[in-house]
């Protein structure tokens, strides 16, 4: 290939490379407007929201003095009657007059259940979507400057594979031109050679020395062009090792940062925001089902609505509205370089002692990063579930609001003492906040530190298949990460029959939170299925795909238990085990299966 012909090939390369790298920077701006769009989008509805309810308790508020002038007016006209002299005394009346009285009482009672629905409106739930407008705000604010931050380190992992491909084409240039000028210098030394082949005769004195003397020369330069040459080689050699070092942990970085970071951020984002929204909500319809019973039907379609608040669901909706912003970008190719079609990290001798060294120290950090991590990323977990825990109190029963007295005061101290108690929802959205503070910290110190793990953990698992470190490797981490079921005979003294095993392994993973377990039966045919796949020797279980009902699986597993000819659990013991009934939980009870 020419000179000019391989400048346009590096050309075309730097173009291709900037623009797939334009594409991902147009991704993540366009990434932060939907976020910022969805977060107006909340603000609008929570502002139509509270718009919406103080209407409402206007609309209450005039229906209930309404009735009230309606029932005082009518009152009024009766008493000055025989009838309201006669109920004074002794309040005994015919049928037809005390139904009449038991009207206008219940006039009065709902002029007072609409005052108290009205109050609930303005002083309670208007209040919530105030508080949730205010937290969404800061929430988002926080997580705004997460994702900068993210993308800042996306675009230095860019600019890092950038810089080392130019390197990597540097250095390759050099190599070739070293290479090309060693070449010529033996062409020239085989040139005066061969002229030192004439006959002696035919060579003057002076003209033999001076052919010595190029000669030698050209010895010279040929060994400084071989040791130039040999130096440019293993500069390139170490540059495109460090170029597909830094791909593969480029790639691991966007791969994880599309995949994994994006559904974290959306989480953040929504940090919250579904169960203060469904606890507002909740104390609306309270508030309705004890003001009138006869409107649950229509009720209950807003109860699904509001039992269907599930962000999981709405992060995949809206990631699925806007597919060209959270799709995750091609995946980096190795571009050779001037024909260079070596596309893997090189173990030549001059490297691979260099190579096993840097192995073995980013396995070491790997292991001490990942146990760190980890910790991270459990007290992550913790908090946010108490974050979670915060806003999912269940305040929202307004039924103690609906007690009719004499007098509206109690009412409205009702209200006051439950939820919108000073001193009570300042230290809860202290607390709140300072959790919140801490999560974000230790969100952030995650997010990086599992980054970083997985640019190592790319180089790592590259520098291993280079250095045929794979098998070992395999056996060290299956040893390490958990017993297999020659292990579980060791330890127990007896074999687990692996329909037993599997069973309970996956009800331990898919089944302690399902309601009905062991109670509701699966289906036969797919009952039937996989008992059947366990009596030829298979395994249909094995996976980590929960593509099995969980009720299904229990049923293969009391199927067995069921046609053993004795019974796990002696006849004799089956008193004492009853009385045990009601002092361990099914998450006990398999957590203590699995760990025997």
């Amino acid at each position: 290939m020419s000179s000019s012909s391989r400048f346009k090939k590096d050309k075309e390369i730097v173009a291709e490379y900037e623009s797939q790298v334009k594409e991902i920077r147009a991704q993540l701006i366009e990434q932060q407007k939907c976020l910022e769009q969805q977060t107006e989008m909340r603000m609008q509805l929570l502002q139509d929201l509270q718009d919406f309810f103080r209407k409402k308790a206007e609309i209450e508020m005039e229906y209930s003095r309404s009735l009230e002038k309606l029932a005082e007016r009518f009152m009024a006209k009766t008493r000055s009657t025989k009838d309201h002299q006669q109920y004074k005394k002794d309040q005994n009346l015919l049928s037809p007059v005390n139904c009449w009285y038991l009207l206008l009482n219940q006039v009065r009672r709902e002029s007072k259940d609409h005052a108290t629905l009205s109050d609930i409106y303005l002083n309670n739930v208007i209040m919530r979507f105030m508080q949730i407008s205010e937290d969404s705000t800061r929430v988002f604010k926080k997580s705004k400057e997460i994702a900068f931050q993210l993308h800042e380190d996306l675009m230095r992992v860019l600019n890092e594979l950038y810089t080392v491909m130019k390197t990597y084409h540097m250095y390759h240039t050099e190599s070739i031109s070293a290479e090309s000028k060693l070449k010529e210098a033996e062409k020239q030394e085989e040139k005066q050679i061969g002229r030192s082949g004439d006959p002696v005769f035919q060579i003057r004195l002076e003209e033999r020395h001076q052919r010595r003397s190029s000669v030698k020369k050209i010895e010279k330069m040929k060994e400084k062009r071989q040791a130039k040459y040999s130096e440019n080689k293993l500069k390139s050699i170490k540059a495109r090792n460090e170029y597909l070092l830094t791909l593969e942990a480029t790639n691991a970085s966007v791969f994880k940062y599309y995949i994994h970071d994006l559904s974290d951020l959306i989480d953040c984002c929504d940090l919250g925001y579904h169960a203060s929204l469904n606890r507002a909500l909740r104390t609306y319809l309270s508030a309705e089902y004890n003001l009138e019973t006869s409107r649950h039907e229509g009720l209950d379609i807003i109860e699904n609505a509001v039992d269907n608040l599930e962000p999981r669901n709405d992060k995949q909706r809206f990631m699925e509205m806007y597919p060209t912003a959270f799709c995750p970008p091609m995946k980096f190719e190795f571009q050779p370089h001037m024909g260079d079609e070596f596309s893997q990290v090189s173990a030549q001798q001059p490297v691979q002692g260099e190579l096993m060294l840097r192995y073995q120290q980013l396995q070491s950090r790997l292991t001490t990063l990942k146990i760190e991590n980890e910790e991270v990323k459990k007290t992550t977990e913790a908090t946010s579930q108490t974050i979670q825990d915060m806003v999912t109190i269940e305040d929202y029963d307004v039924s103690e609001c609906f007690q009719h007295s004499r007098s509206t005061e109690s009412v409205k101290s009702t209200v006051s003492e439950t939820y919108l108690s000073k001193p009570s929802i300042a230290k809860r959205r202290a607390n709140q906040q300072e959790t919140e503070q801490f999560y974000f910290m230790k969100f952030r110190e995650y997010l990086e530190g599992s980054n970083l793990i997985t640019k190592l953990q790319a180089k790592h698992d590259s520098l291993q298949r280079t250095l045929g470190e794979g098998h070992r490797a395999e056996y060290m981490t299956t040893s390490r990460g958990r017993r297999n079921s020659h292990a579980r005979y060791q330890d127990s003294g007896q074999i687990i029959p692996l329909i037993v095993e599997s069973c309970i392994r996956f009800i331990n993973l898919y089944g302690l939170q399902h309601q009905g377990i062991f109670r509701v039966s699966g289906s036969q045919v797919e009952v039937n299925d996989i008992k059947n796949s366990f009596e030829r020797g298979e395994n249909p279980l094995a996976d980590d795909q929960s593509n099995h009902d969980i009720n299904s699986v229990a049923g293969v597993l009391k199927l067995y238990f069921r046609g053993l000819e004795n019974p796990i659990f002696p006849k004799e013991r089956f008193n004492d085990l009853i009385s045990c009934e009601q002092k361990i939980s099914m998450r006990e009870l398999f957590t203590y299966i699995n760990f025997c």
